[in-house]
Order: structure tokens, then C-alpha cells, then sequence
């Protein structure tokens, strides 16, 4: 069953399956780690997902919910762009998962879109099936989305505000915003301009970078904190704003704070359970590790000769199931480190044969934004604490 110990190693099985549908993009933003990073393997895979494959990675699918008694699974078709195939292909891949699965297991069905591509018609189409479309954008201005153009430079903004616009008006199946934080940008324009389109979720994440490809501001020298100090304007305007949008990096450092478990990779112990498939059937972890190396994302397993299971078994996914034991020393040492846990695994790399078993590269930006946290949550609730007694 699900959590289940072999021994003295308890075994977590996958519940996320991102399934690579297209292997292009019709956007050629300027910071993308898939297509200006490191790794190249891309060019080598088949533009759009065979059948065949997706019917195989099905019945893995199915295999692993029967071998660990799951009761839900969470499928996310992604790309390059996934909307690049029509919406057609996207709901008979959901049917092959559907159909496989065993009887006592769901699905839920998202899509995560640069929304160029998007209309109302295949808005509702999808929603009609049970798809939840995110929504990937730098803020709600063009300005703001300047590094965000087609591979002809032209901006995305026009297209981009409009599927803003449809997905608001159909909340059911809006599934949120991710934003790459811009150090360029002013946190307060960024978070207003996304707060006024009305998502039900935001996320902001770090620029994929590490030691041997620092991110664009320099970062713990001399004390600074640029990403952690922009992050911090954006929290206190959404602590103090009142009734908003869940922001996903913040509500995480609270529950982690609060003794919670976390469910997102960029912070937290709590082992990973994603895993990818690409459009050759190729088993990889998590995409973020391309940003690292060539060939850091690869297993050396595909959906037609391998299970699942194997791929739990692989090194890089059996190291980040580790919690604080797979960090190195300088974090386990840390009292931050069960908020922490280290940051993005992604983040930690550095090419000098210590590997992923550093800091993040944001270490002293995480520190910076989870003790400003700490002290506005401890702020508002040590006046109001009144100690039980009894009469």
C-alpha cells in the first residue's frame, strides 16, 4: 500500500505524472532553462507524443496505482507547449490514462500553458473533461512580460492577457499563475499587476541557476539578498492586502513553520513524488535539473522496458526521497533546515564534484524570506496567546 516499509526503508510512491506531449515551443522566452540551458536532448525527441507511447505509459501508470494501492493520481501534460497539438490529442491522452487506471483510482487532469494558443472554445472543452489550466506569465503588464516573445521577438502580451481574461471568467477551471521572478522588476508592480487578473493560486519562483551558473543578481556576498528582499516586499503586501490569491511559495513556509509537511519541491523534506515521461518514453526526473548539467535529468529508463518502480529505485530519485540525510553538512547543521530543506535540488549544483550536496545558490535569499516570515507570523500571534488554565 501507499507508504508502505520494505525493511527499514519506507518506499513513497510517485502520485505526479508529467507527461511530455510536445517537445516544442512556440515562445522563445529569454531565460527558458528546456531551450537556451545546458541540456540538448530535445532536439532528438519526437515533436508530439506517439500514441503508442501514452497508451504504455498508461498502463505504467496503472501498474504503479495497483502496486501501492492509489487511490488518486495527478496527471499534468506538459511541453514545450502543450496546446501546439489542439486540444484533440490532449483529451484522448487523458482517456488512454483514464481507461488504464484500476477501478478505485482517479485522476485529475491539469495543463500548464504559456496561453498564447488559448480560446474559449478550447477553454471549455478541456474544462468540460476536467482539465485545470495554469497559466505561466512574469506579471500582468507587457512590460512586465518583455522576456516573454515569439522566436520572431514579437511579444506574447496580447495573446497572453486575453486566455488571462478567458480563464477568469470560467474559475473552474482557472488552476492558477506561475511566475519566474525578474530581479528587474518592482515586487509590488508584479504582485498588483497578477493580483488584478484574479487567480485563484500564484507562484513565484526563482530563476532556475546554481554555483557554476549563478543567477543574474549576485546573491549572499556582503550580506545581499536581492531575491529573498523582493520576495519579502511581495509577502508583506499579501499579508497585509487582505483577501487574495493563495500564494503557493508563502502558504508552504507558513505550514512548514506551523510543523506542517511541504508539497513543493522549493522548500521542505518531504520526499519527491513527480516524475516525468518525455515524448520518446523516456522515464526522467524532474525537468528543473536540466538547468544543471547535460543529461541530469536522465535515468536511462523509458515507460516500454522499465516500471515505475525501477525508476524509484534510480539514484537521483531515491537521493531526494531522503529528506535530511541527503543534504550536505552545512545544511543539516542549519536551524532552518526542516523549512528549508535546502531549497531547489536543482539549485544546489556545482560543478566541482560536490554535485547537488551544497546549499542552494539562493541559501542566504531562503534564509532571508523564511525569518521575515517567522517573525510577522510570530508578530500576529503572541499577542493574542492566552495560556490554557484551568478553574
Amino acid at each position: 500500500m501507499a507508504g508502505e516499509t520494505t525493511g527499514r526503508t519506507a518506499v513513497v510512491p510517485f502520485r505526479q505524472f508529467v507527461l511530455k506531449v510536445h517537445s516544442r515551443c512556440n515562445l522563445a522566452c529569454t531565460y527558458c532553462y528546456i531551450y537556451a540551458g545546458p541540456d540538448r536532448s530535445w532536439r532528438t525527441r519526437p515533436r508530439t507524443v506517439p500514441a503508442a507511447t501514452v497508451r504504455q505509459t498508461a498502463r505504467r501508470i496503472a501498474e504503479h496505482a495497483r502496486t501501492h494501492r492509489l487511490r488518486a493520481v495527478r496527471i499534468d501534460l506538459h511541453g514545450g507547449e502543450p496546446l501546439l497539438t489542439g486540444p484533440g490529442p490532449l483529451l484522448d491522452q487523458a482517456a488512454a490514462v483514464r481507461a488504464a487506471l484500476p477501478a478505485g483510482c482517479t485522476a485529475d487532469f491539469g495543463v500548464q500553458t504559456n496561453g498564447t494558443l488559448l480560446t474559449a472554445d478550447i477553454i471549455d472543452t478541456l474544462g468540460a473533461t476536467g482539465f485545470r489550466l495554469g497559466l505561466s506569465v512574469d506579471g500582468g503588464t507587457p512590460g512586465l512580460n518583455r522576456r516573454r516573445v515569439d522566436h520572431a521577438g514579437r511579444p506574447s502580451w496580447p495573446a497572453v492577457s486575453r486566455a488571462a481574461g478567458l480563464l477568469h471568467d470560467r474559475p473552474g477551471v482557472f488552476a492558477g499563475i506561475l511566475c519566474t521572478i525578474d530581479i528587474t522588476a518592482d515586487p509590488a508592480a508584479v504582485y498588483g499587476s497578477l493580483r488584478a487578473l484574479d487567480p485563484p493560486m500564484l507562484d513565484f519562483l526563482l530563476p532556475h541557476a546554481n554555483w557554476s551558473s549563478p543567477p543574474p543578481a549576485t546573491t549572499g556576498r556582503g550580506g545581499r539578498t536581492p531575491y529573498g528582499d523582493w520576495l519579502c516586499t511581495v509577502f508583506d503586501l499579501w499579508w497585509d492586502g487582505g483577501p487574495g490569491p493563495r500564494v503557493r511559495v508563502f502558504t508552504e513556509i507558513l505550514g512548514l513553520l506551523l510543523g506542517r509537511p511541504s508539497s513543493s519541491e522549493a522548500v521542505g523534506l518531504s520526499p519527491v513524488v513527480a516524475v516525468i515521461v518525455d515524448t520518446d518514453g523516456a522515464i526522467e526526473q524532474v525537468d528543473s535539473l536540466k538547468s544543471a548539467y547535460e543529461g541530469a535529468a536522465a535515468t536511462g529508463l523509458d515507460v516500454f522496458h522499465h516500471t515505475f518502480d525501477q525508476a524509484l529505485a534510480h539514484p537521483g530519485m531515491a537521493a531526494r526521497r531522503t529528506g535530511r540525510d541527503g543534504l550536505g553538512d552545512r545544511c543539516r547543521g542549519c536551524a532552518l533546515v526542516e523549512v528549508c530543506g535546502g531549497g531547489n535540488y536543482a539549485h544546489r549544483y556545482r560543478a566541482d564534484g560536490t554535485g547537488f550536496r551544497n546549499p542552494s545558490v539562493y541559501c542566504a535569499d531562503l534564509e532571508r524570506l523564511i525569518r521575515h516570515i517567522a517573525a510577522r507570523l510570530k508578530a500576529e500571534v503572541t499577542p493574542n496567546w492566552r495560556y490554557p488554565h484551568t478553574t
